[in-house]
């Protein structure tokens, strides 16, 4: 088990006694982690939480200490489902360790019967109930306190300490090369020794690896029963009181060298876990065992209705075989009462009897072919069912294809909207710009229309100069006649006086109606002043 499986056991525990209100939450305050960190006085910090509320110390043999012991070696074996519980198996093997431990011996009867009585009741137990178990020497009868206390505590050592074995022996020193009396503890990976039981002083630590080695020695210097520990740097002398004890210590040493060249965890916590393996191989194989139980279960109630349903026409038919009997034996008794006299037709009726019996017969074996024929059909039905199922996988497949299909059309219908969105982008673009050009036309044909304005302007104006020009004309033809009209006058009256006309000036224009009142010159300056009017409103649009 891995580290934080053991721990979350314990915070669980705590957890649980802190939640009074069962609100699944608990103050942060509750819960402190120390700074050096201990797993022992974690685990003892969580048991102090939980122990005053759940654990009831009326009857028992036990002291809290020990308490404390039986509740870490529950951790170690429960399994790892919350709320934490130890299943029958894990029981019977603390209890056989624990026995193992105190020097007694397993009665199997006696916990045979207190499993039928757990199986009864839950089949598995909680820590508190565990502890009670052990505290009221309920399997340890016959032990004082005390034994039962080196027991739990040499259970405790081996399973949570990861103690393979422990006692006093003899060591050589190094330097002044005397031998010492010391505890030692032996562990998968290294040899502690004390100065004594209590582990109060610890003296020294051998440190074991694959590649350390443990042999016998011959005896030397008045010491029997000699062994030595090599490692890698120092080699460890040691002394034991009798030669069962060193054949012991060498054969453990040597059993955690071999577990360590092979990298495998201590004996009980891998054979714990070849049990909990087992456990939930055996539990499936059960779980599928009961899955496929029902299944035959219920498939031979459906059989079992079948069969009734056919034993109850059968029954049927053959009530109504027996009434047809019945009342073929009282037409037969009639016709003998009533044809009692006449023998011969008595006999002819007999024949008529038993031709109709034998015809009954016939159509009850053609009712037992037919129900043969029923149960022919019957399995045929169950091959078309089966038929029918594949079909519909079949069409579930084709279903799907569709549905591909159709996606992949959705997809080809996404993109045609996307392309026709261009497209309407485009005609959305070729309309502003044939906006754009009508705006242009538009801004020209009023430049056009402004043109022809100031070109009709022009116009009017030509017109009013033309009029006002035939005017001028019409009061020189005037003056011109009045000119006349005085100088007939005077060459009539006076005969001898003549008027003096102005000389000529230059050439002048001669137009339709005479000569103009403008010379060439002067026609030039206004054609062109008109030609500046003219162009003036262009340059202003």
């Amino acid at each position: 088990m891995a580290l934080r499986d053991e721990l979350l056991k314990s915070i669980w525990h705590a957890f649980t006694a802190l939640d009074v209100d069962k609100s699944g939450k608990v103050s942060k305050s509750q819960l402190k982690v120390q700074d050096n960190f201990n797993r022992q006085d974690f685990n003892r910090m969580c048991w102090t939480l939980c122990a005053r509320k759940n654990l009831n110390r009326t009857h028992l043999l036990i002291s809290d200490e020990d308490a404390f012991k039986i509740w870490c070696i529950f951790n170690f074996l429960s399994e790892d489902k919350y709320p934490l519980a130890i299943v029958t198996e894990e029981i019977e093997y603390f209890l056989r360790k624990l026995t193992e431990a105190m020097g007694g011996s397993w009665v199997e009867e006696r916990f045979e019967d207190y499993k039928l009585e757990l199986c009864t009741k839950q089949q598995c137990l909680s820590a508190w109930e565990i502890i009670t178990l052990v505290g009221t020497g309920t399997f340890s009868k016959g032990m004082d306190r005390q034994t039962l206390s080196m027991g739990i505590t040499e259970v405790f050592h081996e399973l949570i300490l990861d103690v393979f074995k422990q006692g006093y022996m003899m060591k050589k020193g190094h330097k002044r090369k005397n031998w010492t009396e010391r505890w030692f503890s032996l562990k998968l990976n290294s040899i502690s020794y004390y100065v004594s039981e209590d582990l109060a002083e610890k003296k020294g630590d051998i440190l074991l690896d694959g590649n350390c080695c443990v042999e016998s020695l011959p005896d030397k210097e008045g010491k029997k029963c000699l062994f030595y520990v090599k490692c890698s740097d120092k080699s460890y002398e040691i002394s034991v009181s009798d030669k069962k004890r060193k054949q012991e210590w060498i054969q453990a040493i040597q059993t955690c060298i071999s577990l360590l060249k092979l990298g495998r965890p201590a004996p009980h916590r891998e054979s714990r876990q070849k049990r909990r393996v087992l456990r939930q191989k055996q539990q499936a194989e059960q779980e599928e065992l009961e899955l496929r139980m029902k299944e035959l279960q219920t498939a031979n109630e459906d059989k079992q209705q079948e069969l009734e349903a056919m034993r109850k026409k059968l029954e049927e038919a053959a009530a109504n075989a027996a009434e047809e009997e019945r009342r073929l034996l009282q037409t037969q008794t009639e016709q003998q009462d009533r044809y009692r006299v006449d023998l011969e037709r008595e006999k002819m009726v007999r024949q008529e009897m038993e031709e109709q019996v034998a015809q009954k017969s016939t159509e009850l074996e053609q009712y037992l072919q037919r129900v043969r024929e029923l149960e022919d059909m019957y399995h045929r039905l169950e091959d078309a069912l089966e038929e029918e199922r594949s079909a519909r996988q079949d069409e579930e497949m084709v279903r799907r294809l569709q549905a591909r299909l159709l996606e992949e059309e959705a997809t080809k219908r996404a993109e045609l909207e996307q392309i026709h969105l261009h497209q309407q982008r485009a005609i959305s673009e070729t309309e502003a710009e044939k906006q754009e050009l009508e705006k242009e036309g538009t801004a020209k044909e009023n430049a056009l229309q402004a043109a022809m304005l100031q070109l009709e302007q022009l116009e009017s104006e030509r017109q009013g100069a033309l009029e006002q020009y035939q005017d001028v004309m019409q009061k020189l033809e005037d003056a011109a006649n009045n000119t006349r009209t005085w100088k007939h006058k005077v060459a009539h009256h006076e005969g001898l006086v003549r008027l003096i006309q102005p000389g000529s000036k230059g050439p002048q224009k001669i137009t339709n109606w005479g000569p103009a009142a403008f010379t060439d010159a002067e026609l030039s300056l206004r054609k062109k002043d008109w030609q500046e009017r003219k162009n003036r409103p262009a340059q202003t649009q």
